[in-house]
């Protein structure tokens, strides 16, 4: 059956996002919690009817799986350093792999156990969120102040090696079980930026402790709201967020979703009702040609306030989601660059033995029909944040979100 997590009220929650992993890791965004998610795994019946339809050439032979299973416990030069449980659980994420999709995986009891450690907002590890961009790991965004960041990692950066393996070949989850380990520990990356030469960064992990949502009425009372991803704090902390609002009356709300890897679709989708009043805020497209819909819920208190939305490349997931409802229903300027294209969803079922299994079901759509995957969110206005703004504290895409709100 599906692995559900509850918020504090008790209200199931799904999970979905980028492929990232806060290394401290997120696996990837992915939980389906409908009443119906079950139908997404259906039990094969290999002497079914179904079977015997099977085109002849789709036919496989089992018993070819122990003819190679027996042959490496007989005659692999260190069969003494393989066990079964190595071997099977080998073979398992072989077959998730074979589909060619990056996001589908099989996540053995270990892996599980640190996915469900991530869920709680406390990790160790190093502090980014990666995810793979032309069959390379690449950095997504470091976490603000975390050991990645001060270490120098920037998002955009592709990770070659890890600790001098490399890591050509190797699947995400594989490589994100080399970054990540106990605090204190180091961890040194094989990096290439742009057209730069290769260089090393030795990290040593840390307690990470992400709280998603940081506010700031400023001075000339814009009131800005970042979120870094869609956690388990992130509705409570933004609902204080909207009282706040209500009681001070800015003059319009900048919300930063910058870096943003994405996080629960609940969270996202009740973020957005604070926006608009009626109608959908994303659609699903499963196989098969069906179609979900998911609407919006909630009193709009947001609606009348000017709004513009930050979004760069490390914007992903239910961060694409929440920026495109309110680019499509025009409650709010997008001003960045485009963003990710994580528009993928990805089923968990969680297995007999701990295991869990994360499987592509579906695509995203805005509400007005557009496909997040791969092309991401184009802003209505786009503006570069260079590394030359960085290395001088300049921020030209925040200086025209408020050019925007006194503009108008």
């Amino acid at each position: 059956m599906f692995k559900n997590i509850d918020n504090k009220r008790g209200n199931l929650k799904k999970r979905i996002g980028i492929l990232v992993f806060v290394l401290i890791i997120f696996f990837g965004g992915y939980l389906f919690g409908q009443q119906n998610a079950k139908n997404y795994f259906k039990p094969l019946a290999y002497n079914s009817v179904e079977s015997k339809e099977i085109a002849e050439e789709d036919r496989v032979d089992f018993n070819l799986y122990f003819e190679v299973w027996n042959s490496i416990k007989e005659n692999y030069v260190e069969k003494i350093k393989i066990s079964d449980k190595d071997l099977f659980y080998g073979s398992l994420k072989g077959i998730a792999e074979a589909t060619g999709d990056p996001y589908t995986s099989f996540l053995d009891p270990e892996e599980s156990r640190e996915f469900n450690e991530d869920l709680s907002g406390k990790f160790e590890g190093v502090g980014m969120e990666v995810g793979i961009r032309n069959e390379i790991v690449t950095v997504i965004s470091p976490l603000d102040g975390t050991p990645a960041q001060k270490a120098g990692v920037m998002a955009g950066d592709k990770i070659y090696a890890v600790d001098n393996q490399s890591t050509i070949g190797l699947s995400l989850d594989d490589v994100v079980s080399k970054i990540r380990g106990p605090k204190g520990t180091e961890v040194t990356l094989t990096i290439i930026r742009g057209e730069e030469k290769p260089f090393d960064l030795k990290i040593t992990r840390g307690l990470i402790v992400v709280e998603s949502v940081k506010t700031e009425l400023r001075d000339d009372n814009i009131y800005v709201i970042r979120i870094s991803n869609f956690n388990e704090d992130t509705e409570f902390l933004f609902y204080n967020a909207v009282n706040e609002i209500l009681e001070k009356n800015p003059e319009g709300i900048i919300l930063d979703l910058r870096n943003n890897p994405g996080g629960y679709l609940d969270t996202a989708i009740n973020l957005a009702s604070k926006w608009i009043e009626d109608g959908i805020i994303v659609a699903e497209q499963l196989n098969d040609n069906k179609r979900e819909e998911y609407m919006a819920r909630g009193i709009a208190q947001l609606k009348d306030y000017q709004t513009v939305v930050l979004v760069n490349g490390g914007s992903a997931s239910a961060s694409e989601i929440l920026a495109g409802a309110l680019r499509d229903y025009k409650k709010a300027e997008i001003v960045g660059t485009t963003t990710y294209g994580k528009g993928s969803v990805q089923a968990l079922k969680e297995l007999s033995d701990g295991s869990n299994l994360k499987i592509t079901v579906a695509k995203w759509l805005t509400p007005a029909g557009d496909y997040i995957d791969e092309k991401g969110i184009d802003p209505n206005i786009e503006v570069e944040l260079t590394m030359d703004d960085v290395n001088n504290d300049r921020d030209p895409q925040l200086d025209k979100a408020i050019e925007l709100i006194f503009n108008k």
